[in-house]
């Protein structure tokens, strides 16, 4: 059977599916944001990854506020830490609290933990394994529970850069990537509260038979290529962050099902592929800040091809040597990403402080009007304070959009 003809679709198409596929260009409700309006955004996007860093807000919790508006986190905290769970945590792009449906399709992952996991916590298990029998026994008798609740007395090392955990958390931290524990809810320290699968996730989820690797593939494909609307081989790969060997089998079988149609994209040096339901909408409109880690922008290359947009997450490099700032959000405008802002939410002095603004050239190197840009973002930036409650916004007129933001929130 010969292979279809791909599509051919435009830069300005692509992105517009990509939009739609992701939830945006949605109108957003007057009344208030509940539960259903949650699960829609669960159902479209499939995961929202964790970031401890809360400059601003943790990751978690950007993506509804990006495509819904102001709503009351406690909905997410709901979703992810309380029967009827929508959500659990455990390793999707990254670490996320992903549709709970899609629980039984990671079990591969689980099981791949005895030979993939990281060498640390592997190690804890090899050469302490009587501590590890102990720790999933404590869990068992009294979780939920965190780490420190179940720590005796032992050195954490503290000689190197990054997480300096104990061997009780390491033997935490191999039981839940293993799924033999997982997290039923994080405190306020953002400590995961460990407990059984079985007394956290609902009983239909772990009564489901484990699939097939190659079925399980295939559904988190598909997952994918419904959230992306279009995207390469690497696209649908980091998605989910699935192996590549497996990623390739499973697309073409998606592909000789029909369900993934062939298409080359204006510009793109790979060959893409259009979910066979992916809505095509002839114009977006949409304004939104977009978290680093929400999934519009999961893959850089696809950002950088469809938006015109090199984003490089700067936390980890030196003040001096950052470009744009610390932790940059883009936004959202109908169809581009026109500027970026670094933010940072003091709550001491009750305002979101603006580090600094840029624009963004977008696709076609020509950028977006300013005052349209400015405009734009002094009220997402206002809607975005009033969400976190804070007072107002406040700008320090850094970055080629600074000045004119600073002027355009003057007049507040």
């Amino acid at each position: 059977m010969l292979s279809p003809r791909p599509q051919r679709l435009s830069q300005a198409s692509a992105r517009r599916i990509a939009l739609a596929a992701q939830g945006f260009g949605r109108r957003r409700d007057d009344r208030p944001v509940g539960m259903r309006d949650v699960q829609r955004v669960i159902n479209t996007v499939a995961q929202f990854q964790i970031d401890s860093i809360n400059v601003v807000t943790r990751a978690q919790f950007m993506p509804l506020f990006s495509r819904l508006g102001p709503y009351d986190p406690a909905l997410l905290e709901r979703a992810a830490h309380r029967a009827p769970r929508r959500l659990f945590e455990f390793w999707g792009h990254a670490a996320s609290l992903i549709d709970v449906r899609l629980q039984p399709e990671l079990r591969w992952r689980m099981a791949a933990a005895e030979s993939e996991a990281w060498a640390g916590i592997v190690r804890v298990r090899d050469e302490h394994p009587a501590l590890v029998e102990r720790v999933l026994a404590e869990v068992a008798s009294r979780g939920p529970v965190t780490a420190r609740q179940i720590e005796h007395d032992e050195q954490i090392v503290r000689d190197s850069w990054g997480w300096n955990w104990s061997a009780v958390k390491t033997a935490l931290e191999w039981l839940l990537a293993s799924g033999q524990i997982t997290s039923a809810s994080r405190n306020s320290q953002f400590e995961r509260r460990y407990a059984l699968p079985e007394r956290v996730l609902p009983a239909d989820v772990t009564a489901r038979a484990t699939p097939d690797r190659p079925d399980a593939m295939r559904d988190l494909i598909r997952r994918a290529a419904a959230a992306l609307g279009v995207g390469s081989l690497v696209c649908l790969r980091d998605y989910f962050r699935t192996p590549v060997a497996d990623t390739r089998v499973a697309v073409d079988e998606l592909a000789d099902s029909g369900e993934l149609l062939p298409v080359t994209v204006d510009g793109w040096a790979r060959p893409a592929w259009l979910w066979h339901e992916a809505r095509r909408p002839r114009r977006i409109e949409a304004t939104a800040l977009v978290s680093p880690f929400d999934s519009l922008i999961f893959e850089r290359a696809r950002l950088q091809a469809l938006f015109g947009v090199d984003y490089k997450i700067e936390i980890y490099v030196p003040e001096a040597k950052r470009r744009f700032g610390y932790y940059t959000y883009c936004l959202l405008a109908d169809e581009s990403i026109t500027a970026r802002v670094d933010l940072k939410a003091d709550r001491a002095a009750g305002v979101l402080r603006v580090q600094s603004a840029w624009r963004d050239p977008g696709p076609d190197g020509v950028g977006a009007d300013d005052l349209r840009t400015v405009t734009l973002l002094r009220r997402e930036l206002m809607i975005m304070a009033t969400w976190l409650g804070l007072a107002g916004v406040v700008a320090t007129g850094r970055g080629d959009l600074g000045p004119a933001l600073t002027s355009v929130l003057a007049r507040d």
